[in-house]
């Protein structure tokens, strides 16, 4: 049984930082390749970033380039999301996701999924 659990939302201000962790349990973490979605109020969840099994390639959504960046300790079966200069349209309920194989962005091709940290950000 594989078990994904975020930790790090919270309410900041635009222009501000946080750091979403992802701890995986279960399984091997270097089994998986990782993704972060994001789904806001009304809308679909939707691409962030995802990471290669051993942290050699990386994938984000084009509105998030340059100001996040995802990577991952092998050593604390843990993935993690640095969010940089946050815009109010960031607000969203952040996802971590895992599966085998190739670098996706489509959620369906994800398998295990977290329950969500929330991120809130004020104008």
């Amino acid at each position: 049984q594989v078990q994904l659990v975020e930790s790090g939302g919270g309410l900041v201000q635009a222009g501000g930082s946080l750091r979403l962790s992802c701890v995986v349990s279960g399984r091997t973490f270097s089994t998986y390749r990782m993704g972060w979605f994001r789904q806001a109020p009304g809308k679909e969840r939707e691409f962030v970033a995802a990471i290669s099994r051993r942290g050699g390639s990386t994938l984000y959504a084009d509105s998030v380039k340059g100001r996040f960046t995802m990577s991952r300790d092998s050593a604390k079966n843990t993935a993690y999301l640095q969010m940089n200069s946050l815009k109010p349209e960031d607000t969203a309920v952040y996802h971590c996701a895992a599966a085998e194989g190739p670098l996706a962005t489509r959620a369906d091709d994800y398998w295990y999924w977290g329950q969500g940290t929330q991120v809130t950000i004020s104008s």
